[in-house]
């Protein structure tokens, strides 16, 4: 099969996320960025204390000290707040994932890949064990990711999404033309990555397979790296 031309598809990994995540801000006013930074604690710790899927929009504008209009107008839904909320340690772990990269960048593209899946399921168990994104099983009640709140808020446009999934395409572009890979869809591959990759389906991994993390970080390689290296 003939490799793509992802050339137009190709999103540098070097794109900063903080600047993706920021532009929704623009020039926030002194007074805006004093509210949202206390909802946003606010919301932090009540998530921490009860749970993401108990704690209700309205319990947070009465923590806060803002009217629900206010929280309202800055927020849609508690999915959009979720978002907010981790948007500093996506900014973060973008940065982490830049100096890795810059490290190693002689190392082969399949190297770095590894390394990318790896810390990404370790961002994973992080957000599973403090903020705890997702809410049960019934799917009506996952208030931060795909749910009811996915017709207004769609996590493939995020900006997160868009982000990564340009790094796993470039990473994996990089194989290809340096014969680590046989030729491939990168973009269709880079999409099942970010599947396997999606904070619900982990969770769903985790607590119903009970699949540890480091099987499923094993799975990952074994499809994405190992399974995927051009034939000797």
């Amino acid at each position: 099969m003939r490799a793509v031309n992802e050339d137009s598809l190709y999103c540098p990994w070097t794109s900063s996320i903080s600047d993706m995540f920021r532009s929704h801000l623009g020039h926030e006013r002194r007074d805006a960025a004093e509210h949202r930074q206390r909802i946003l604690e606010v919301a932090r710790r009540l998530f921490a204390e009860h749970g993401v899927d108990t704690v209700s929009m309205h319990q947070i504008a009465l923590a806060a000290g803002v009217g629900q209009g206010t929280l309202y107008r800055r927020y849609a839904h508690k999915g959009e707040l979720c978002m907010d909320l981790l948007r500093e340690r996506h900014e973060q772990f973008a940065e982490e994932i830049a100096a890795l990269l810059a490290t190693t960048a002689t190392s082969p593209a399949l190297e770095r890949l590894d390394s990318v899946l790896a810390k990404n399921v370790a961002l994973l168990e992080e957000q599973e064990g403090s903020l705890g994104v997702m809410a049960g099983p019934d799917m009506q009640d996952v208030p931060c990711h795909e749910s009811d709140y996915s017709r207004r808020f769609s996590f493939q446009h995020s900006p997160w999404y868009l982000w990564l999934h340009g790094l796993l395409a470039g990473l994996l572009i990089e194989a290809v033309e340096r014969g680590e890979l046989a030729p491939l869809d990168v973009p269709y591959t880079a999409d099942t990555i970010m599947v396997a990759l999606h904070p619900m389906f982990y969770r769903f991994q985790r607590q119903e397979r009970g699949f540890s993390p480091e099987r499923i970080l094993q799975g990952l390689r074994r499809i994405y790296v190992n399974g995927a290296k051009t034939p000797t």
